[in-house]
Order: C-alpha cells, then structure tokens, then sequence
C-alpha cells in the first residue's frame, strides 16, 4: 500500500518562504513521477510542479515559476516544495501526488493522471 503524507504546511506572511515535504512509504520513489498540487475554497484543484521519473525533468505552473522548485531526496523516500516569495494568492491546501504510469520523461499537469495522494497540508499567506 502506497501512502504520501504531506507536512510543512502553516501560516506566512506576504514575501515569505516554506518549505513542504511529501514522504513516500510502500514503495521506492524513483517508481513515480511526482506532483504537488493545490486547491483554495471554491477553485478548481491547479498543477503547481511536478518532476519526471527519471528526475531529468520538471514543470511549474505559470502562477508559481521562479518562486517555487520541486526536488526530491531518492534516500529518504522525500519530495520536497520550496516556496519562496509567497503572495496571498498562493493561499491554498497543497497535495502531493504521484504518477506509477508517467513516461520516463514526461510530467502530466492534470490530476486525472494521478494515482495517489496525500492528506493536504494548508499554506496561508497573509498580506
């Protein structure tokens, strides 16, 4: 059975950084392409980065490039977020997510193509 448990969620203001962790347990990391995605109240649940399996590649969404990076330590079963330079807007529970079917290099943007998930972990930024 394959759990993703999200921590490093919490309350920031406006121009400050977080730092968000997803462990893995069940399997290997290196087996998924992972994701994180966020949803605020009322909205639709939004990419917000993800890297390929073969860790070769990774994709941001628009709102987020040049303030958020994606990485991953393969030894502890962890991906990571770094958000710096929040903005209210950024206010959202955020969810880790992983693909077992993603090819080798790609990162789908969608998240029909996500097969687990973690709990959430909230992110409020106050201005």
């Amino acid at each position: 059975q394959v759990q993703l448990v999200e921590s490093g969620g919490g309350l920031v203001q406006a121009g400050g950084s977080l730092r968000l962790s997803c462990v893995v347990s069940g399997r290997t990391l290196s087996t998924y392409a992972m994701a994180w995605f966020r949803q605020a109240p009322g909205k639709e649940r939004e990419f917000v980065a993800g890297i390929s399996r073969s860790r070769r590649n990774t994709n941001y969404g628009d709102s987020v490039k040049g303030r958020f990076t994606i990485s991953e330590d393969n030894g502890e079963n962890t991906v990571y977020l770094q958000m710096n330079n929040l903005k209210p807007e950024d206010t959202a529970v955020y969810y880790c997510a992983a693909d077992r079917n993603a090819a080798f290099d790609f990162i789908q943007p969608v998240s029909a193509a996500y097969h687990y998930w973690g709990q959430g972990t909230q992110v409020t930024v106050s201005s």
